[in-house]
């Protein structure tokens, strides 16, 4: 199965409408195999994850991952943080129970959910806002995907988050070091997903596997200056993550002729 958009035009088209220069910038580059991982080494990897994800909170750039979600074609997410700040992440299918696509935009004027237009939803793009800057949005329209990238990260660098980490064994196609990341007690619910998280020494993201599905990085370009809205601010409601209800079939009104018997 191929995933839903073309790597290297998605990157590049991303870039543009982030606010970047394509022509500008370098082309996208390809990660070497995942033989070039190495695991963490030395101290305590609690604190070594804290680390990575305090790099990670710094670091700025453009990146191309493929999601592999069960039950589902494998997809293209376009993770972009700004040099400014300001991100953007890109989630094929990330509303309406996977049939529309959805961009999840963070600036000074907020957080926002963005319709995003596609050859089986040809929507005209628009969005709306969901959250104050730095705050969730609220759980029935969170795609969850962008929580990765960005709000995990605030989670990692507290060491006082009730959590259990460990190095692990890379994942396939993973740069850097991998942890293993579970709840401290079962009957304590983990502020972040569980699973395992890779990151390069830049702090960038390089693979993981959690809830949702596995992350795999594809490639990357330089961040642009700012990112933007991939269209006008609207007063419409947010799109939620489950599907829509399905029309009511047509009920004829009492004494309507009925077909002729065969």
């Amino acid at each position: 199965m191929r995933p839903r958009f073309v790597p290297t035009v998605l990157l590049a088209g991303c870039l543009a409408a982030c606010g970047g220069d394509a022509a500008a910038r370098p082309t996208p580059t390809t990660p070497p195999p995942s033989s070039a991982a190495a695991p963490a080494t030395g101290g305590d990897a609690r604190v070594d994850l804290a680390g990575r994800a305090a790099q990670a909170l710094d670091h700025r750039f453009a990146a191309l991952y493929t999601l592999d979600s069960p039950g589902a074609e494998p997809r293209s997410v376009v993770a972009t943080v700004a040099v400014d700040g300001s991100w953007r992440v890109d989630i094929p299918g990330g509303a309406l129970g996977g049939t529309a696509d959805v961009s999840v935009v963070e600036n000074t004027d907020g957080v926002f959910q963005c319709a995003l237009a596609s050859a089986t939803n040809p929507v005209t793009p628009g969005c709306v806002r969901v959250a104050e800057p730095g705050k969730r949005i609220p759980r029935d329209y969170d795609p969850k995907v962008h929580r990765i990238f960005r709000q995990w990260l605030t989670v990692f660098t507290d060491q006082q988050a009730p959590l259990s980490v460990a190095v692990s064994a890379p994942l396939p196609g993973a740069q850097g070091s991998c942890y293993s990341i579970d709840s401290i007690s079962a009957s304590l619910k983990a502020p972040v997903d569980v699973g395992i998280y890779c990151y390069a020494d830049s702090g960038l993201l390089t693979a993981a596997r959690v809830s949702f599905g596995t992350f795999t990085l594809v490639s990357t370009a330089a961040a642009p200056a700012s990112v933007t809205l991939p269209g006008p601010v609207t007063g419409g409601v947010p799109m939620p993550m489950t599907s829509p209800e399905p029309l009511p079939e047509e009920v004829l009104p009492s004494g309507s002729p009925s077909a002729p018997a065969g």
